[in-house]
This record gives structure tokens, C-alpha cells and sequence, in this order.
């Protein structure tokens, strides 16, 4: 009987160090896992003040651009070109404001309203400002364009509009993205000018 006990008692032994190796490791795993959960959720508020510093910048930039539209609304009910001009600088301002929190948010809206402001100086006559403003528009957006009903090009039509455009991109087989009555209307302007 000793034998048997001695065996169960080898047994036993061989059973409890299982069980202390396989909580030691349990422990060990879960105190891995509380740290790693700690990091998550610093990461995780981190995140969250980044986002609600996003959706606070937007807010106020959708804000300070609906004043903007109230603007250009009530410009082409008056044809005020001093209302265009305020519009269009409303707008500047709107867009020097958004900080770089929000600064890849919504980009396609921030390039319509940008867009607006370089036709509403324009039509309220700074052309030194939508000149400077259609500069910003393609450095702040590189390489995208917005484009008229029609399909014609936002950035070259304000090209053409702005006398940044050769005059000879406007020959009999131009390549711009205008609308053909504007590019006839240029040639026939460009026609006088020279004759």
C-alpha cells in the first residue's frame, strides 16, 4: 500500500505542477492582455479628441461657408459685385481657418465652396484675387479639378477666364477642357485685340 501511495502521491505531484505551470502562464497572458487593453484605450481616446476636433472644425467651416452661400445667394439676386466680393472673401476666410485637424475632411465640399469663391471674385471683378485664390485651389488640391455640367473643366475654364492660358491654347484644335462658346468667345476677343 505504501507503493500505491507513494504513486498517487508522485501522480499528484506531477498533476499540481501542470496546474501551477498552467496558471502562472494564464496569469502571465492576462497581464500581457491588461496592458496591451490599456494601450488600446489611450490610443482609443486619443483617436476620439482627434475625431471631435475634426467634426468641431467642419462644424464651424460649414458654418462660416452657409453665411458665405447667403451671400453669393443674395449677390446674384442683386448682381452686387460688392455682395460677390464679400461672398468670395467670406470664403477665403472660412478656408484659412480650418486647421490642420480638418484639413483632409470633406474635401470635395471644401473644393466647391473654394471653387465659389474664385468665380465670386471674378464676377465681383478682383481678378488679382481669383487668380490668387485658383493658385491656393490647385495647391491645396493637387491634381483634381471639379467640372460644369457640360464636362468641362472647373480649373482650365477659370484658366482661360483668368488670362492664365496662352492665347494660342485656344487655336482651331485646342486641347483645354472649355466650353466652346467661351473658347469662341476668347478667339473673338483675342481676334480684335491683335486686328
Amino acid at each position: 500500500m505504501i507503493k500505491t501511495n507513494k504513486n498517487i502521491q508522485k501522480v499528484g505531484f506531477k498533476y499540481l505542477g501542470r496546474i501551477g505551470l498552467l496558471g502562472v502562464a494564464l496569469v502571465s497572458i492576462s497581464a500581457c492582455n491588461t496592458l496591451n487593453g490599456g494601450q488600446e484605450q489611450a490610443e482609443g481616446i486619443g483617436y476620439r479628441t482627434a475625431r471631435f476636433e475634426e467634426i468641431t472644425a467642419m462644424r464651424e467651416y460649414r458654418e462660416c461657408s452657409a453665411q458665405a452661400f447667403e451671400l453669393d445667394t443674395q449677390a446674384r439676386h442683386s448682381k452686387s459685385a460688392a455682395k460677390y466680393l464679400a461672398s468670395a472673401n467670406l470664403i477665403s476666410k472660412c478656408e484659412s481657418e480650418v486647421g490642420p485637424e480638418a484639413a483632409d475632411v470633406a474635401q470635395e465640399e471644401r473644393m466647391h465652396v473654394y471653387g465659389l469663391s474664385i468665380q465670386n471674385y471674378l464676377k465681383g471683378g478682383d481678378i488679382v484675387k481669383a487668380r490668387r485664390n485658383l493658385a491656393r485651389f490647385e495647391d491645396a488640391f493637387p491634381n483634381q479639378d471639379l467640372y460644369f455640367a457640360d464636362g468641362t473643366s472647373f480649373v482650365e475654364t477659370m484658366s482661360a477666364l483668368l488670362g492664365r492660358e496662352d492665347d494660342s491654347s485656344f487655336g482651331k484644335y485646342s486641347m483645354l477642357n472649355v466650353n466652346r462658346e467661351l473658347k469662341s468667345e476668347i478667339r473673338r476677343a483675342n481676334y480684335w485685340k491683335n486686328n
